[in-house]
């Protein structure tokens, strides 16, 4: 059966980075980048040796100097790298691991936008498009307009998901995988057991609804 990724992203405390792993993720996020999430590298690469493989370990970069990712890579050992300010494709090629790339999604959202990073990164993760922040809006955009996903890219969904909400999403977009933090949080930074186990429950869910066993 086809399954839906899941990454939990925005973890700043061991317990929390646990509780992701055994609630199911796929992957867990470290940002890199102004947030009330921001970890120092020191901070990332001690939470980083608590993700036991296959799970990846993703670090989140907003237009960072190439040599800060390559030290961050080298320290906490990430296996992908999210990049989501104004990264080039020849940015995202020159990354040490494979780049998720950012896209902004608002009202005149299109995916013509993507094709300089076919080639380049390895997937696009679609988050709602905000002017003051790249990323981590807690803000869904309209699953609905963007059209047909391109079929040279998996595609990540975040933006606003919870676990009341992402089994609507799966249903309309049909994406590669789903990231989620303010969703299954209590205040910034500090996720909740229970919502983590329950954002992974109706992911396995919907996943077996939408594709059947």
């Amino acid at each position: 059966m086809r399954r839906t990724r899941v990454k939990i992203c925005g973890l700043a405390r061991a317990e929390d980075v646990l509780a992701a792993v055994d609630a199911g993720a796929d992957a867990c996020g470290f940002i890199f980048a102004p947030s009330p999430r921001r970890l120092t590298i020191d901070e990332a690469a001690a939470l980083c040796e608590l993700v036991p493989p296959p799970v990846g370990r993703v670090g989140v970069f907003v237009d960072a100097d190439l040599g800060f990712v390559c030290e961050a890579v080298a320290r906490c050992g990430l296996t992908s790298l999210q990049f989501s300010g104004a990264e080039s494709p020849e940015a995202c090629s020159l990354a040490p691991r494979p780049v998720v790339k950012v896209l902004a999604v608002g009202t005149e959202f299109d995916f013509g936008h993507a094709e300089p990073y076919q080639g380049h990164a390895a997937s696009l993760l679609l988050d709602t498009y905000d002017p003051q922040r790249a990323g981590g809006t807690s803000q869904s955009f309209e699953w609905r307009s963007i059209g047909e996903l391109p079929g040279w890219a998996p595609i990540v969904v975040a933006g606003g998901l919870t676990p009341a909400r992402v089994a609507d999403a799966i249903r309309i977009l049909r994406p590669f995988g789903v990231d989620v933090s303010s969703g299954v949080e209590t205040s910034p930074g500090v996720k909740d057991r229970a919502l983590m186990d329950a954002f992974c429950a109706a992911v396995r869910s919907v996943d077996e609804e939408v594709y059947g066993r």
